[in-house]
């Protein structure tokens, strides 16, 4: 069956809802009922546009990683079980996975780039070879040692000191209070701090 996903930006929001609750409308999607796609899609397109936004800040990405995240509720409908939780967290679920996976890309992307400037350069004078070659390592040891974070650490220092995030938007991300978040990005500074051998 075709993708019935025809709009090609998801940010409507047609207010509260009426008639079925998303729930409802979530299994009769699992049975490939369109009209229940629809509004459906009505009903979550801005609150996960609103999610991936937060975390991607780029609009023209967060329409793609938005659109990709309803087609994937289309196509992954049936393992929804109302039992799980609301189809709204189910969505917004997916939708934080999808908008991580995308900045973890884009991020590797950025790297690639790195490593094949610093092979074209190989012909440059010494200085700015050793440069590269140092920058290269302190970069290997930042990953090294992001690796032995917690995932709860990991996710809150990349989002405030690669993303730019404030706490109180970290919090909003990562679903926690923002005391918790000011918690975790201390300790995974600390263990950041340690691991890479820096001196208070």
């Amino acid at each position: 069956m075709d993708d019935p996903v025809r709009r090609p930006t998801p940010v409507r929001d047609s207010g509260p809802p009426e008639g079925p609750t998303a729930e409802e409308l979530l299994v009769e999607v699992a049975k490939g009922d369109e009209r229940a796609f629809e509004q459906l899609y009505d009903r979550l397109a801005g609150p996960v546009f609103g999610l991936v936004r937060r975390i991607l800040r780029d609009h023209a990405q967060s329409e793609e990683v938005a659109q990709e995240v309803l087609v994937e509720l289309w196509r992954t409908a049936t393992r929804y079980s109302p039992d799980k939780g609301s189809a709204l967290n189910w969505a917004m679920t997916l939708a934080h996975r999808r908008a991580v996976d995308r900045v973890r890309s884009a991020r590797a992307s950025t790297d690639r780039e790195q490593r094949a400037t610093f092979e074209a350069g190989r012909g440059r004078p010494f200085d700015e070879v050793s440069e590269a070659v140092t920058a290269s390592w302190e970069r290997q040891q930042v990953r090294r040692c992001l690796s032995h974070l917690t995932e709860l650490q990991r996710e809150s220092v990349l989002l405030a000191y690669y993303q730019g995030y404030t706490y109180r938007e970290v919090a909003e991300v990562l679903s926690a209070p923002q005391g918790t978040i000011k918690t975790r990005l201390r300790d995974g500074l600390i263990r950041l701090r340690d691991c890479l051998g820096v001196t208070a």
